[in-house]
């Protein structure tokens, strides 16, 4: 398993700087499968030398060939942490909250409600 290096601090990180290290946790993970450039690349639907170039960070990839890299490597758990959860708006937790409310105006009883045997 590919191990982040806790202390890498993103934000400080150039662009080509981040894009190295993305590079080499792909390969990384290609020889931790014992995989061969070759083989990777068929698995992926790619050529050889477009897996050397991306593993070196000499091209830019596309996020299409990232997704069939991480297909052929069966590392799409990486993509989890991408997953952002859906936050409800506090707009729409007041119009819940609204809707819910009842005023003591009595409006809100229902009239065929059974009485308490109390």
């Amino acid at each position: 398993m590919v191990t982040q290096n806790p202390s890498a601090n993103w934000y400080s990180m150039s662009d080509p700087a981040i894009v190295s290290d993305l590079c080499q946790t792909l390969k990384q993970l290609r020889l931790q499968q014992n995989l061969t450039q070759e083989q990777l690349a068929e698995k992926a639907g790619l050529s050889r030398s477009a897996i050397s170039k991306i593993e070196l960070g000499k091209v830019s990839v596309s996020l299409m060939t990232v997704i069939q890299v991480l297909r052929a490597l069966q590392q799409f758990h990486i993509l989890d942490s991408w997953k952002v959860a859906s936050a409800i708006s506090p707009i729409a937790v007041a119009k819940l909250a609204a809707k819910g409310r009842l005023r003591a105006s009595g409006k809100g009883i229902r009239k065929n409600k059974k009485e308490s045997e109390w």
